[in-house]
């Protein structure tokens, strides 16, 4: 048997890596809500810092980075995806983009760790909406196997727009 025979196992590893990361990255943003948003009760705060650090350094880190390794091994093991069109840059560009925001959720992980946090819930109850929009243009470029411009933009702009719409919709903290 040679490695080709199992590039069908990495790619289930692949998807299961990316869906523990797109867990983390979908509810970590929504525990920095529970936290910003219940400040004045430290015993509950001390809680969600817990779970805070446990979802980021158990499964989010990790998964991003089987992510990230599984899919550098599929396309070494299959170069031609990176030849047939741009579907495939324009997904790495995204996948990067959601690394930079993984990143940014340690950030600021970190400062509510510290209790130093300018953040409000209303601003990681935006922020939340961010990986989905990301993770509509990834699924879309994977499954239609080509990048649009229109599908690009569309989505982008309807993600902007829901953003806003959560921003809009939330009262103004005192």
């Amino acid at each position: 048997m040679n490695i080709m025979d199992y590039y069908l196992w990495i790619v289930v590893f692949h998807i299961m890596a990316v869906l523990s990361w797109m867990a983390m990255l979908f509810y970590q943003p929504r525990l920095y809500v529970y936290h910003t948003e219940h400040k004045n009760k430290p015993d509950f705060v001390e809680v969600v810092k817990i779970q805070e650090y446990k979802m980021y350094k158990y499964i989010g880190l990790p998964a991003m980075w089987a992510t990230v390794i599984s899919g550098l091994w599929m396309l070494f093991l299959r170069p031609e995806l990176l030849q047939d069109d741009i579907w495939m840059y324009a997904k790495i560009l995204v996948v990067i983009v959601l690394m930079v925001y993984s990143f940014s959720l340690e950030y600021y992980r970190v400062q509510l760790e510290r209790d130093n946090y300018s953040k409000s819930g209303n601003f990681f109850r935006a922020y939340n909406e961010v990986p989905t929009v990301l993770s509509l243009l990834i699924v879309g470029y994977v499954i239609t196997k080509t990048f649009s411009f229109v599908f690009t933009f569309i989505t982008l702009a309807i993600g902007a727009f829901v953003i806003y719409r959560v921003i809009k919709q939330i009262p103004k903290e005192a």
